[in-house]
């Protein structure tokens, strides 16, 4: 059986998984000790720490417990010290209210992002911000975005409104769907 040559991403994504387990084994940080766990199974990482949330949300509420956190940590295959959960938990629970929602979770677990991918996104937002408000709305988007090409809107299967609506859907935060994205918050 000859060698199959690996792909760009698949090569890219098995480095980053090896070196996020070589800084895990030296992590000392429960917050990086977290992240590089999910690095190391690669870009889906965080995505599959996600769906242990999800199941540990037993009431369905989108956000946990610190037993839930716990046990969720444990079950991920993370292995912290009962005062390093606790520390996490309260490091993560930035509106102190005594549980942890889903957003505050992702925004804690996430690495940083560069400057670069700052820039990138500041200059995405004020591109689709037409009328240069803070704030894109289904109306920027009629502006910039061309559903023409959509296959669901070439086959009548959406409208132009659904289109975008879900388009817009996707960036909105906490279950919230307005038609509005503001720029405040979202790359921190």
């Amino acid at each position: 059986m000859a060698h199959r040559p690996m792909s760009g991403p698949s090569r890219n994504e098995m480095l980053m998984a090896e070196k996020a387990g070589k800084m895990l084994d030296k992590a000392t940080d429960p917050v990086e000790k977290l992240r590089y766990a999910c690095l190391k199974r690669g870009t889906c990482g965080i995505l599959g720490f996600g769906k242990t949330f999800r199941r540990m949300d037993i009431e369905g509420n989108r956000s946990l417990t610190l037993d839930e956190f716990a046990q969720g940590i444990q079950e991920f295959g993370v292995y912290l010290t009962n005062d390093e959960v606790s520390h996490l938990y309260t490091k993560f629970d930035r509106d102190g209210n005594g549980s942890l929602d889903y957003n505050e979770f992702l925004r804690a677990i996430r690495p940083p992002m560069s400057q670069n991918r700052i820039s990138l996104i500041e200059k995405a937002f004020a591109k689709l911000d037409s009328n240069e408000d803070g704030n894109v709305t289904i109306e920027d988007l009629k502006h910039k975005y061309n559903i023409q090409s959509d296959p669901e809107y070439q086959n009548g299967a959406l409208s132009e409104e659904e289109i975008l609506n879900t388009f817009i859907n996707k960036f909105e935060e906490n279950g919230a769907t307005n038609g509005i994205v503001s720029y405040q918050g979202r790359v921190h």
